[in-house]
């Protein structure tokens, strides 16, 4: 039986190897981006749901909002903990899955659910859990791991990867971090119009750099690629082939 994918054995390669790099750089600089104009907001209670190593949760509490953070890995939260303390930022943190702690918190202005419903073992139902603790006229912040990329990164490496695509076995193996569930980035939008959210932003998660070979990558200026990603993220031709997805969605109903 598929569970919720819990990181406590891998939190040191997502710190190194995920949120310390150029790829992590730029997943974290776009995000902000489509949130600033909501943390320049007066304080809002904010809810991350899957806080991960705290970073945007620190982020909202530095300017000031009221902040819940809980995950289920309790040495990422360790983490997200740590990086509070040292702050001084008066965060509440909970050892727990979003679809746990749901029912005990009030309406929030924003949910921050992001890198988690492509590793739950009930994707849609643990998002509608989570949506409908955002309140008439506040927004969800949806992040997650986009189904077509997968595929188009697959099949332009061909080999035994081909066969992988036409199973569509996702889970990854050892040490891959491909989840079950990558989401159909159109599918969602979907889901978000029939629940009552309007989108107010769409943007693509490198949608170039993540098809790039590695010995391409080092002979290719960054601050150029940055360029470039910054440029086409939320083309609509070219969002949807983002690594990630992030849908900015205000709740209308």
């Amino acid at each position: 039986m598929l569970e919720d994918r819990n990181f406590d054995n891998l939190v040191d390669k997502f710190e190194r190897r995920i949120y310390g790099t150029f790829k992590g750089q730029l997943r974290l600089e776009l995000l902000q981006q489509d949130l600033g104009a909501l943390r320049n907001c007066p304080p809002l209670h904010v809810w991350d749901a899957g806080c991960g190593l705290g970073q945007m949760a620190c982020w909202f509490a530095e300017a000031g909002h009221e902040v819940i953070g809980c995950d289920i890995s309790q040495r990422m939260l360790e983490r997200a903990q740590q990086s509070a303390q040292e702050r001084d930022l008066p965060i509440t943190f909970h050892h727990a899955p979003a679809q746990a702690i749901a029912p005990k918190l009030p309406p929030q202005d924003l949910v921050l659910f992001h890198a988690v419903i492509e590793w739950l073992a009930q994707p849609l139902e643990t998002l509608q859990t989570v949506a409908d603790k955002v309140k008439p006229g506040g927004h969800l912040s949806l992040l997650f791991f986009n189904h077509h990329a997968l595929i188009y990164r697959n099949a332009l490496r061909g080999t035994w990867r081909l066969r992988y695509i036409l199973d569509e076995k996702w889970l990854g193996k050892g040490k891959k971090l491909t989840p079950p569930h990558p989401q159909k980035p159109e599918a969602l939008c979907d889901w978000l119009a029939a629940h009552g959210f309007e989108i107010i932003a769409h943007t693509g998660i490198r949608v170039f750099h993540d098809y790039m070979d590695e010995s391409v990558l080092v002979q290719t200026d960054l601050n150029e690629l940055r360029e470039v990603e910054l440029k086409y993220c939320r083309e609509p031709t070219f969002r949807n082939m983002g690594r990630y997805i992030h849908l900015l969605a205000r709740r209308t109903a």
